[in-house]
C-alpha cells in the first residue's frame, strides 16, 4: 500500500465496513439519547449496534479479493468501534441509571478496561490467525464484547419485576460479571446461523417490550459549576 498518495482519503471505503460504521453511529446517537434521558431509545441503539456487529464479519468475508491491508484495517476498525459501542456506551447507560459514586465509577472503569483488554487480545489473535489461514474463526476466546448488547436488554426486562431503584445494583453485578468474563481464558464456540437468528429474535422481543412498557424514574440533575479560579479565590 502506498501511504504517500495524496489524491484520496486515508482508509478503505467499500461495503465491507458499512455495517461497522452504522453500528458505531447508532451507539453515538444512543449516547445522546442517554444524556437526554431517553433510555428506551438508547437500548434500541445498543441492540442495533449489536446486530451490525454480528454480521459485519460475514459481510466482509464475502469480498474474496481483499488485500492484507484491507483485512488488517477491518480488524482494527471493528475493534475500535466495539470499544465505543460495547465498552463506553453500556457504561454510560449504567452510569445514568444509577451506577454512580466511587464504587459505581470503579465498576464502570473495570468493565471498560476489561473490554479494551479483550479487544486488544482479539486483534493480536486474529491478525496472527489470518496470516496462517483463511475464513472465520470457529471459537471465541473469552466472552465477546458484543454479548453486552444481548445481556443488557435482558437485564432491563427485569425492571418489570424489581422494586423501583434496584436496577442499579443489578447493573453493578452485571458489569462486574461480564467484564470478568471478557478477560477470562476460556473457549466459546461461535453460534451457528440458526442460533444467531434465535438470539436476534429474543433480543428483538426484549427491545420491543422495553420500548412499549418500560418506565425509568430518573431525574436529571444539572449542576452549575463555578470556574476553578473563583473556587480558589473564595
Amino acid at each position: 500500500m502506498d501511504y504517500e498518495r495524496r489524491d484520496e482519503m486515508i482508509g478503505f471505503y467499500d461495503y465491507t465496513v458499512i455495517l461497522t460504521y452504522i453500528g458505531l453511529m447508532s451507539s453515538i446517537f444512543g449516547m445522546t439519547q442517554v444524556i437526554d434521558g431517553r433510555f428506551r431509545t438508547a437500548i434500541l441503539c445498543l441492540a442495533i449496534s449489536g446486530l451490525c456487529d454480528m454480521f459485519d464479519g460475514k459481510v466482509a468475508r464475502t469480498k474474496k479479493d481483499r488485500t492484507s491491508d484491507q483485512k488488517l484495517f477491518g480488524i482494527q476498525i471493528d475493534s475500535l468501534s466495539d470499544v465505543v459501542c460495547f465498552g463506553v456506551f453500556p457504561g454510560m447507560i449504567s452510569y445514568v441509571l444509577g451506577v454512580q459514586g466511587v464504587l459505581g465509577g470503579i465498576i464502570i472503569a473495570y468493565y471498560c478496561v476489561a473490554a479494551v483488554i479483550r479487544l486488544g487480545f482479539f486483534n493480536v489473535l486474529e491478525t496472527n490467525r489470518q496470516q496462517q489461514e483463511e475464513g472465520a474463526n470457529k471459537f471465541y476466546f473469552g466472552l465477546p464484547v458484543t454479548s453486552i448488547s444481548i445481556i443488557l436488554p435482558m437485564v432491563f426486562l427485569l425492571d418489570f419485576l424489581m422494586p423501583q431503584g434496584t436496577i442499579k445494583y443489578v447493573l453493578m453485578v452485571t458489569l462486574c460479571i461480564v467484564g470478568t468474563l471478557f478477560i477470562t481464558n476460556f473457549k466459546l464456540k461461535k453460534p451457528t446461523n440458526k442460533q444467531f437468528a434465535l438470539m436476534v429474535i429474543i433480543v428483538a422481543c426484549a427491545v420491543i417490550n422495553i420500548l412499549l412498557f418500560s418506565e425509568y424514574h430518573i431525574k436529571h440533575r444539572f449542576i452549575k459549576e463555578e470556574p476553578l479560579i473563583e473556587q480558589i479565590l473564595k
